[in-house]
């Protein structure tokens, strides 16, 4: 499985981003996905996941109402829109696939990351 993301940039505190993720490769594959980021000397951090399909999805609490992760299993695709962007938002922000063998995660596939910056 390949992860490639899209969207990212700087935006002004209060603006929007739309992120992107494209998955190529063995697709059928995929469980769960999700979003995660990660700041300067931070650890990297779930942002927000969405199961395989698409009934139920999870958010940090401090993007809650904010953000929202959807999926297109038919164009295999993932996307996080962010809306209300803070400046403690910037981050590098991955795409994350899952791969299950019923409840027991197999694989992790990450993508490259990409930047994206709030300015105050």
């Amino acid at each position: 499985v390949q992860l490639v993301e899209s969207g990212g940039g700087l935006v002004q505190a209060g603006g929007s981003l739309r992120l992107s993720c494209a998955a190529s490769g063995s697709t059928f594959s995929i469980a769960d996905m999700g979003w995660y980021r990660q700041a300067p000397g931070k650890q990297r951090e779930l942002v927000a996941a969405i199961t395989s399909g698409g009934g139920s999805t999870n958010y940090k609490d401090s993007v809650k109402g904010r953000f929202t992760i959807s999926r297109d299993n038919a164009k295999n695709t993932m996307s996080l829109q962010m809306n209300s962007l803070k400046p403690e938002d910037t981050a590098v922000y991955y795409c994350n696939a899952k791969v299950k063998n019923g409840p027991v995660v197999t694989h992790m596939y990450w993508g490259q990351g990409t930047q994206v910056t709030v300015s105050s």
